[in-house]
């Protein structure tokens, strides 16, 4: 069975973040073309970082308080965190490539 990116709300945001493994947030929206497209390399994502870093989708919609904490204005935004604090941004949508590299460079 095919891991799936976990679910991440305003509610278990910043236990997320500061779960101290790396984190890499996808925030989207159901009615978001490229959201939909890189959907798949997300979902991918989690399960290949399975147990060494937290793949999540937060969808902005249902998830405003996370949404404006961190300035996110267009969709879709991944950010990445490390030890509880961001350390990357990524705007629209890009290969999974370049997100495995980001995530890649905090896992030692």
């Amino acid at each position: 069975m095919a891991h799936k990116a976990l679910e991440i709300t305003d509610t278990n945001f910043e236990e997320i973040i500061a779960s101290g493994k790396p984190v890499l947030i996808d925030f989207w929206a159901e009615w978001c073309g490229p959201c939909k497209m890189i959907g798949p390399s997300i979902e991918e994502l989690a399960g290949e970082f399975e147990g060494k870093a937290i793949v999540g989708k937060l969808n902005v919609d249902s998830n405003p308080m996370a949404s404006a904490k961190f300035g996110v204005l267009s969709i879709p935004t991944l950010l990445f965190f490390n030890k509880g604090k961001q350390f990357d941004k990524q705007i629209g949508a890009v290969s999974k490539s370049i997100l495995a590299q980001k995530l890649n460079s905090v896992l030692n």
